[in-house]
């Protein structure tokens, strides 16, 4: 029996899903085995998806997204061209397994070794342990975009632009930390001094004694102490500990399902203002608490809290802003009909 248009769809967008899934899972089953080598310095029971800064816990979002989009899109997007005996055929089949055969040949079979080898060869030494991370976020940006193109052409990109931006988003902000380490790329540390000194005030405020030490490498250096608990930390202020990525996967994402709504400019412009602001807003409690928990509970912890619980506060509102949009707005709705009627 001959499938109808309407099931190949179908059966296309659940191989797409597939595609993606089946590379990340593999990441999942052998994480450990997997490169970059894990377990982490600072936490031996640590995991590449219990880590969101330089790590794999993105991939988890991404597929959140893609899917959300893959469902909303399901009626508009349709496949252009394929039959059993046409070239665009053959090359999706190559596209759909392309993820899959890059993440085992790269963390298994040598290709991320490589990669360091040939990066630390350029004399980017810092970071050439992490390239391959960056490497693997970007390669599957690419290959992602081009199974859409391949099957729905530029539309596919279009209704599918907010997972591929923060999956590329991610790789290269990993690969901007990785040549230009420790806070050294200036375009991104600028923005950091009023963000450090918002966060310094509000545990003054708190009751914790703050010190500026003036800057180190570029970044602001202070000594925060508890005066009640007798406990103390030294920290620097980097530009990936004080948010910027979550800013710009914010700036690039949030636009985007914005005016693929039907919310009138002027209260698109409010609403991108108000998320910006919380945004900000969430990465100066951001600082603050890595500093608190660094004082109370130790290095361990600070950095286990930097890497993921931190970067986890503004990615799980950049996630969650678009359904409490649709939310109150339906709420909104609701409310207006009802006293229309009355």
């Amino acid at each position: 029996m001959l499938l109808s248009n309407k099931n190949i769809n179908s059966i296309i967008k659940l191989l797409l899903m597939l595609s993606f899934i089946t590379p990340i899972l593999i990441l999942y089953v052998y994480q450990y085995d997997a490169f970059p080598p894990y377990p982490y310095y600072y936490d031996p029971d640590a995991n590449s998806f219990e880590v969101l800064w330089k790590g794999r816990t993105f991939y988890i979002f991404f597929l959140w997204i893609f899917t959300l989009e893959l469902i909303l899109s399901w009626e508009e997007l349709e496949v252009i061209n394929l039959s059993t005996k046409s070239i665009r055929t053959f090359l999706l089949i190559i596209a759909l397994i392309l993820p899959t055969l890059y993440v085992v040949k790269a963390n298994f079979y040598g290709l991320n070794r490589g990669i360091v080898d040939l990066i630390y060869s350029y004399g980017i030494k810092p970071g050439c342990d992490w390239m391959p991370l960056a490497m693997e976020y970007l390669v599957l940006t690419i290959l992602f975009a081009l199974v859409l193109v391949i099957t729905y052409g530029v539309s596919g990109i279009a209704k599918m632009s907010m997972s591929i931006i923060l999956l590329g988003t991610i790789g290269l902000i990993y690969t901007i930390d990785n040549i230009y380490p420790e806070g050294n790329f200036t375009p991104f540390q600028a923005l950091i001094p009023i963000t450090a000194l918002l966060a310094t005030n509000f545990l003054q405020i708190i009751g914790y004694k703050v010190i500026w030490l003036g800057t180190t490498n570029g970044m602001p250096d202070y000594v925060v102490a508890d005066p009640v608990g007798g406990g103390s930390i030294e920290f620097l202020i980097g530009w990936p500990c004080s948010g910027i990525e979550s800013l710009l996967i914010y700036a690039l994402t949030i636009p985007l399902f914005l005016r693929n709504s039907n919310i009138p400019r002027k209260q698109q412009i409010v609403y991108f203002l108000f998320g910006a602001a919380v945004t900000y807003f969430i990465n100066i409690i951001r600082i603050m608490l890595i500093v608190m928990v660094g004082i109370n509970e130790g290095s361990i912890a600070f950095q286990r809290f930097h890497d993921f619980y931190g970067p986890l506060l503004p990615i799980s509102w950049i996630i969650a802003y678009p359904l409490i949009i649709i939310g109150t707005r339906a709420i909104w709705r609701k409310i207006r009909n009802k006293s229309t009627r009355d």
